[in-house]
């Protein structure tokens, strides 16, 4: 009796330690969360409860990678499972009875084998770090101790089990083969050995579990906490919708991020969810072709850096206890000595580069966290640019993280706050703002491509004043009115409308800028400008529906004006004539004998899940012979042009769109398809630079509806698609 006495209060004041340790932890880290800036939760929990629990529970992302996400499932309702035997051994050691479970014997066989699947799992997770060495994943102690944890507890709980029967006399059973088979092995041990040994291995395993519970908020897998919280509190909004910022603020002394407080709460909640394993920057355009960006580092530098600032401010050091987690000073990032250049990778896309120096450059700082520049220190000008905005890490990210929103609003602080930004981004810019595109055309040229596509004057193509009764308004954009490659398309579409019989009027010189541009690079100010502008134009004629041929006005338009005043409809090329097959307004009766391949838009696709309907248009043509690209619909890899960079140099790695290209050309098409202007120019000239344009062609899917619905067309000097 007095033995279980010492034996329950020791229980008691371990675990109280261990409880108040992990407490302090979790609580400081939530103090530096509140550094940031607030947030309306309300609303959030009820609208996001069916994908937390498809998440949560059902591990869709995880699955995106079948493997892991299998060896992740036995793992986390391993755990699950084995939190009820954990309260049978440490019931058991107290009072020495096990719990009151109905049907105990099969509860042991289920803890048994629940514990050999995790040691089997944990064994897969060790190999495909270490043996197949996947490029997404780091190596070294601090991604292992996890694995020696779990084979720790799980080997304590084993043992626990064995020399408890051994203990208490118990023979063979079969319900639980694995315990039997310790004390089989141990049989000829004496009672009292038998009994240390149950005692020694109980305590093994109630320390590691409480070592395990303080080490958790204290690492990355602190997600097993965070991760839900995030997911649970996640935006309302649709994806990828940037915040509007009060520029009319007169307090504001800066607009955007320029210190890691600026971010919202929600966004450094983000940061003690990820759980680095590496899906984003495995995605990511600009890591995969060696450009210094990599989602998953920076989430990583920005929570080191909040926690180390954080600790900073709020007096609260975020190591518990500190003679076992000592600080490792303050980080910054070192890029000398890592410089990126030509493209060095493996096969088509290839993250080694990008991976292997961002390691290299997160190194101790010389300075507190407090005279530290996020931007500069913290993260670099080179990676806040080199983000094609395309959400692919985003969608792949299993705790939901965005890391989007957080590099635009540093974009934002590097444009608005310090005026600084690419040479070639800053042109496009400064031309939007003056002509209203990127070129710096005159903006009373806008309409000029009606009849420099019809100079007969064949097609019907209404401005409002001339059609003010129409029902849908055509927004052109700056690429269909500017660009000559694209104007092709919006030439196309207007024929397929008028032999559909849309009642369309276009806006002519009325039309601006969408702003998407402006946007994504930073520069809220000239796309509220344009923002307001436009409604104001379309509100004057009573815009009720809009269709448009590019993601990027269809998403911005659809998406982002509507919190400017916007009340209108937003189909994008695709919808409207995918449509128009369907209610037999529009026949492909022409065969159009070519293999096509689609690539999807990720503001098409990822943005507003917008996959099916270009593909039907193309299933609807006679002759086409549909093929998929490996990285296709919502794991579609970006063109490249997204977030600005169309109109900036890459100066770093390989060309994305060459390698999108090299993607495309992997099915050996005949026709490379696109929905979307950008993607168009983007994949034409990968095209060019593989010295493949002769036999392969690039067509938006309007064009290649007008072959089939009017017959051979010539677009261009090259032979036409072929048609019978």
């Amino acid at each position: 009796m007095p033995g279980a006495i010492v034996q329950l209060v020791l229980f008691l004041a371990v675990t109280g330690l261990g409880v108040y340790w992990f407490a302090k932890a979790v609580y400081h880290r939530f103090l530096y969360v509140k550094l940031g800036q607030p947030v309306n939760w309300s609303g959030r929990v009820k609208h996001n409860l069916h994908a937390f629990a498809a998440q949560v529970f059902g591990q869709t992302k995880l699955l995106k990678d079948k493997k892991s996400g299998l060896m992740h499932i036995v793992i986390f309702y391993g755990f699950i499972i084995l939190q009820v035997g954990a309260l049978d051994i440490i019931y058991k050691g107290l009072s020495g009875k096990p719990l009151p479970i109905p049907g105990y014997e099969a509860f042991e066989l289920l803890q048994e084998a629940t514990v050999m699947l995790i040691l089997i799992a944990m064994g897969y997770a060790a190999y495909r770090r270490y043996g197949e060495k996947l490029g997404r994943l780091k190596r070294g102690w601090k991604p292992s101790i996890v694995v020696f944890f779990i084979y720790a507890l799980m080997l304590s709980v084993l043992l626990t089990m064995g020399f408890h029967r051994l203990a208490e006399g118990e023979g063979a059973s079969g319900y639980a083969p694995i315990s039997s088979l310790i004390a089989g092995i141990f049989t000829g041990i004496s009672h009292g050995v038998a009994e240390a040994l149950y005692i020694a291995f109980w305590w093994a395993h109630l320390l590691i579990l409480l070592a395990f519970l303080v080490y958790v908020p204290q690492s990355k897998h602190f997600h097993l906490l965070s991760a839900p919280v995030n997911l649970l509190l996640r935006r309302t909004e649709p994806v990828g919708r940037l915040s509007k910022l009060d520029l009319e603020d007169e307090e504001a002394e800066s607009f955007g991020v320029g210190k890691v407080e600026d971010f919202t709460q929600k966004q450094l909640v983000d940061l003690y969810a990820c759980v680095e394993c590496g899906r984003c920057t495995n995605v990511c355009p600009a890591a995969s072709t060696g450009k210094w960006l990599s989602p998953m580092h920076m989430i990583v530098k920005l929570r080191d850096h909040l926690t180390e600032k954080g600790a900073a401010i709020t007096s609260r050091s975020p190591w518990t206890p500190a003679f076992a987690f000592k600080s490792t000073g303050t980080h910054s990032m070192n890029p000398e000595g890592a410089e990126l250049g030509k493209w060095h990778g493996q096969g088509i896309t290839d993250i080694a580069s990008t991976m292997q120096a961002q390691a290299a450059t997160w190194q101790i700082a010389q300075h507190p966290p407090e005279q530290l520049e996020l931007i500069g220190d913290v993260m670099s000008e080179a990676e806040i640019w080199a983000c094609t905005t395309c959400r692919n890490c985003e969608d792949q990210c299993p705790v939901g993280n965005e890391h989007v929103d957080k590099i635009v609003d540093m974009r934002r602080y590097l444009v608005l706050t310090q005026g600084s930004m690419p040479h070639d981004g800053q042109r496009a810019l400064q031309n939007i703002e003056r002509q209203s595109n990127p070129w710096g055309i005159s903006r009373s040229d806008r309409v000029k491509w009606v009849k420099e596509v019809d100079p007969e004057g064949v097609l019907h193509v209404p401005t409002v004043k001339e059609n003010p009764e129409f029902d849908i308004l055509l927004f052109v954009g700056s690429m269909g009115s500017y660009d000559n490659r694209s104007r092709k398309v919006t030439r196309a579409l207007v024929r397929l409308m008028n032999e559909a019989g849309v009642n369309f009027a276009i806006l002519g010189n009325e039309e601006k800028n969408s702003g998407d541009t402006p946007r994504r690079m930073g520069n809220e100010f000239l796309f509220q400008q344009l923002c307001e502008e436009n409604i104001v134009t379309f509100q004057k004629y009573n815009v009720r529906k809009i269709v448009t041929a590019c993601p990027h006005t269809y998403n911005t338009l659809m998406n982002e004006y509507p919190e400017f005043g916007l009340e209108a409809e937003v189909l994008h090329h695709s919808e409207l004539l995918d449509e128009l097959i369907r209610a037999g307004s529009l026949v492909p009766q022409y065969e159009v004998e070519e293999r096509i391949t689609y690539h999807d838009s990720c503001y098409l696709g990822r943005y507003n899940g917008v996959y099916e309907q270009p593909r039907n248009i193309l299933r609807a043509i006679r002759g086409v012979t549909l093929l998929e690209i490996e990285r296709s619909r919502e794991n579609g890899m970006c063109c490249g042009a997204g977030g600005g960079m169309m109109w900036m140099e890459e100066t770093a790695g390989k060309r994305v769109n060459l390698a999108r290209t090299e993607q495309a050309l992997a099915t050996k098409p005949t026709v490379i398809s696109s929905a979307c202007p950008y993607c168009l120019t983007m994949m034409e000239d990968g095209t060019k630079l593989l010295e493949a344009e002769e036999s392969v062609q690039t067509r938006d899917i309007a064009e290649i509806l007008e072959l089939a619905v009017f017959g051979a067309v010539k677009l261009d000097d090259k032979q036409p698609i072929s048609v019978s």
